[in-house]
């Protein structure tokens, strides 16, 4: 066996079995062991405070165990002082105040079974800890304005620092290619080339940069940039009822290339993407940001998280998603940060028939359409409110069906409120659900109206059934489980029965002087805080509305009849709406619907404002979107002028621009990240401005021609970064120097290739993303993306080589009046200027002329070797 193969066996044999890579065991850990190491156990056994020598924060502390030795041996439970500790079967009893819930005894058992699966090199920290940590760090601290002047200032400073010197300015033809690329995404034409080279004036450049700025195609190229923030897509994914389009996104993608060509300012740009509908109603198309995400199969809680996402690590680099089901294991953002936005994203909703984009038409025909469109609509409405309705009544007369069936479920994983399917006529599993809360909450009221239901739900298990029946009796249910329990009843237990008949005759209306056992009856069946009181749509799923197979079938029916006639009709904008009632939210635990815990307020995370109050009435998208966009916000300028950078330079000042928390990247110029954030707030949030003040800067004009050796990853900007064309500039670059580019703005999404559009407007699939997207790193829209990988793979190459796409542009291109009326040698100078914006070398002329010489053919083949080149593929 040869030795490379030897050396391999050896480390397989001595090394312990988490030293294997186990997916299934670190998922295991992270969803289910370490929120209770780090919840129960890491107070007084971590790093900087491990009682009785005991460190639980890594794997070796586990197995290395404290005074009385292993805390556990994997595999073995008999043996593992741990679970005898958390099972209080030894002198040492873990947590010493009171057991663990069952549920969590169980997952470090069953941990110890699995052989204690560990992430590698994962070390647990306290919140405690990550409080301390996160306090010094330094994206949660005040931005600051540093002393200095400027950009060129601070990067010297930093080239100086290591030794370095800058590389020249970059030549006027490579300065105008990169300013058009960066703002354009497209080639500049000859004739900007030669004016910009022949004019002299010292304000040349800056007027190149204006003139730039100005035009609409500033809009398209970096409205292209904010989309893969925005997760941007004509569809919806996986669906259920729906149709699988988007037949309006184009609306979001429209604003947004205006907002920026009327350099809306961001905090605006924000703020409209938010809540439009609250403070900026003549920009609602903005709120396409939250709206043009995925469906992820009508799951409510799957789209909540995805705009959680959206706004905070899009907008501010924070991962908050992260701590859904526990606390962030690295960022001080507790799970009750998490649901505090999650409730402000469930107290809206997607109206089925969305706001028209602009006026309605003053026409006979859009008359007749309203009208049959409104139709169609309340057809609509009466399903949802009938089924809404006859939940609702079966809610209170099934009372005793529910609390019973909830009660039997008390010991088992509580099931998701979506895709809970169920027979037509059989319990609703989602309101069981409810009841299983109300029996939870109940034993946390301390008010004296709810004292029966307190005794109910405290009673042990085996008397609860005959309790509840005696509670319940006279409900008009028909309950064949409350039958069978008086059935074989003593006469005591009748008489109590016929006690509790009588109260509930004055439930439906309270009554001065009422028994106050029969007034909690009455609000247990018909207060606000009723298990039985299921909010429509917002607090309840439409597939917890109608579990049964036929309803769905019969709501799918009639939604389709609604959505096939509105795409009959004009545009409209993708549109939120508040809840008539806003949803109060709590915890889930474990990141499980039905799973309910505490109550929290909706409000900013508290790591982005530790001076934060609950929002107020209504959704709280307003008072989010102004959270996000204060100034004292120490993230959200930081993170965006992080990402203008990374887009004129090919890499951000911080390289993490999606997480500026404590395991994102430090920036590499800290003074200037902050001063460009302070310039641009104090800017009034000019995007416009940001770019002049970044590309007027020497540090962005410098040649990218310099000494990489001493700086390969260029972190200290001596020079400019050569940077390849992303899909979207390397397709309109082809079509414009063919001179085949539709210049036209807007509109509705159009076929990738054939149209000759922007690539901006080709349509994007969520649900079959195009292989040749993902080959030239397009993102996925699944989630919001913050950065594009960068990569280069033989069939980028081969796509151009081969592919119709190019080689229609090259033969159009030879092709081109400017090209064709010109003899041999002007022509060939022409296809460079065009081109590459040079003229050829006299070596470079006379290969091309030799080559074309071969036959009228060769000229298309000329030009399409011409576009296969890095120096057209590339900005200098």
């Amino acid at each position: 066996m040869p030795p490379a193969r030897w050396a391999a066996l050896l480390v397989l044999l001595v090394s312990p079995p988490a030293a294997l890579a186990d997916p299934a065991g670190d998922e295991f850990f992270e969803k289910s062991v370490r929120p209770v190491l780090v919840e129960r156990c890491l107070g007084c056994h971590a790093a900087d405070k491990a009682k009785g020598g005991l460190r639980l924060d890594t794997r070796d502390g586990v197995l290395k165990g404290g005074d009385g030795g292993p805390a556990a041996v994997p595999g073995k439970l008999a043996d593992s002082l741990l679970v005898k500790a958390i099972r209080y079967a030894h002198d040492v009893r873990m947590p010493p105040k009171e057991k663990l819930p069952d549920r969590e005894r169980l997952a470090l058992e069953r941990w110890v079974e699995m052989g204690l699966p560990w992430p590698a090199q994962a070390v647990l920290k306290a919140p405690d800890a990550i409080e301390k940590a996160a306090a010094a760090h330094w994206a949660f601290r005040p931005v600051t304005r540093p002393a200095g002047a400027g950009i060129d200032a601070f990067v010297a400073a930093k080239w100086r620092d290591k030794g370095l010197s800058p590389a020249p300015l970059a030549a006027a033809r490579a300065l105008i290619r990169r300013a058009t690329f960066d703002l354009h995404g497209l080639p500049p034409t000859p004739e900007e080339v030669d004016a910009f080279e022949k004019d002299a004036a010292p304000d040349a450049y800056a007027k190149l940069i204006d003139r730039l700025l100005a035009s609409p195609r500033y809009g398209e190229r970096w409205g292209r940039h904010w989309l893969d923030v925005a997760r941007y897509a004509d569809n919806k994914g996986y669906v259920f009822f729906e149709g699988k389009e988007y037949p309006w996104a184009w609306t979001y993608r429209d604003w947004v290339i205006d907002a920026l060509n009327r350099d809306l300012p961001f905090d605006r740009f924000v703020t409209a993407q938010l809540a439009a509908d609250l403070a900026m109603p003549a920009d609602r198309a903005a709120l396409g940001f939250l709206t043009v995400g995925g469906h992820f199969v009508n799951n409510t809680h799957d789209i909540i998280d995805d705009r959680i996402d959206v706004v905070t690590r899009g907008l501010m680099g924070l991962t908050v998603t992260c701590a859904r089901c526990h606390d962030h294991k690295f960022d001080p953002v507790p799970s009750a940060d998490y649901y505090s936005l999650y409730g402000v994203f469930r107290s809206t909703a997607e109206p089925v028939v969305p706001p028209l984009l602009g006026a309605a038409p003053q026409t006979g025909e859009h008359t007749l359409y309203d009208a049959e469109l409104k139709l169609r609509q309340a057809a609509l409405d009466r399903f949802v409110s009938a089924r809404h309705a006859e939940l609702v009544t079966g809610g209170r007369s099934r009372a005793a069906e529910y609390l019973l069936a909830a009660h039997a479920a008390r010991n088992h994983p509580p099931a998701d409120d979506f895709m809970l399917i169920a027979d037509r006529g059989d319990l609703n599993p989602a309101m069981t659900t409810r009841w299983r809360q109300f029996l939870a909450d109940t034993k946390r009221r301390k008010d004296a109206a709810w004292q029966p239901w307190h005794a109910l739900a405290e009673l042990p298990d085996a008397d609860f059934p005959r309790k509840a029946a005696e509670a319940l009796a006279a409900l008009p249910s028909g309950n064949k489980l409350v039958k069978q329990a008086f059935a074989t009843a003593p006469e005591s237990m009748k008489d109590a029965a016929a006690r509790y008949g009588k109260l509930l005759a004055s439930v439906d209306t309270p009554t001065p002087n009422a028994d106050p056992d029969a007034e909690a009856l009455r609000r247990v069946l018909h207060g606000p805080d009723s298990p039985a009181d299921a909010p429509l749509a917002l607090d309840w799923g439409f597939l917890s509305l109608f579990p049964d197979r036929g309803s769905q079938g019969e709501y799918q029916k009639i939604l389709r009849d609604v959505e096939t006639w509105l795409l009959k009709g004009p545009p409209r904008a993708m549109a939120l709406a508040d809840a008539e009632r806003p949803y109060q939210p709590r915890v889930f635990e474990r990141g499980q619907p039905g799973r309910v815990g505490a109550e929290v307020p909706r409000q900013v995370p508290k790591v982005v404002n530790p001076q934060r109050r609950p929002f107020g009435p209504g959704s709280g998208r307003l008072d989010l979107a102004r959270e996000i966009v204060s100034p004292s916000n120490p993230l959200t300028a930081r993170v965006f002028v992080n990402r203008v950078w990374m887009h004129h330079f090919g890499a951000g000042l911080v390289t993490t621009p999606g997480d500026f928390g404590l395991r994102g990247e430090p920036p590499s110029n800290p003074e200037l990240l902050d001063w460009l954030a302070a310039e641009f707030v104090d800017g009034g949030w000019s995007m416009k401005r940001l770019h002049r003040l970044i590309m007027l800067s020497d540090t962005y004009r410098r040649s990218s021609v310099g000494d990489a050796a001493a700086d390969p990853e260029n972190r200290w900007l001596a020079r400019q970064n050569r940077r390849r064309l992303e899909f979207e500039p390397l397709h309109d670059a082809l079509l414009a120097v063919s001179g085949s580019l539709d210049a036209k703005l807007g509109g509705p999404p159009v076929p990738r290739f054939g149209s000759h559009r922007r690539a901006v407007y080709g349509y994007t699939d969520r649900l079959e993303f195009p292989t040749l997207l993902t080959t030239f790193d397009v993102p996925n829209p699944a989630a919001s993306v913050t950065e594009r990988t960068a990569t280069t793979v033989a069939p980028q190459a081969l796509f151009l080589m081969n592919g119709p796409f190019a080689r229609d542009a090259a033969e159009r291109l030879a092709a081109r009046p400017d090209v064709q009326r010109l003899d041999p040698a002007a022509r060939v100078d022409r296809l460079y200027r065009i081109v590459y914006g040079r003229p050829p070398s006299a070596a470079e002329a006379e290969l091309a002329r030799a080559f074309a010489a071969r036959g009228p053919e060769r000229w298309a083949d000329l030009t399409h070797a011409l576009l296969l080149t890095n120096e057209f593929a590339f900005v200098d």
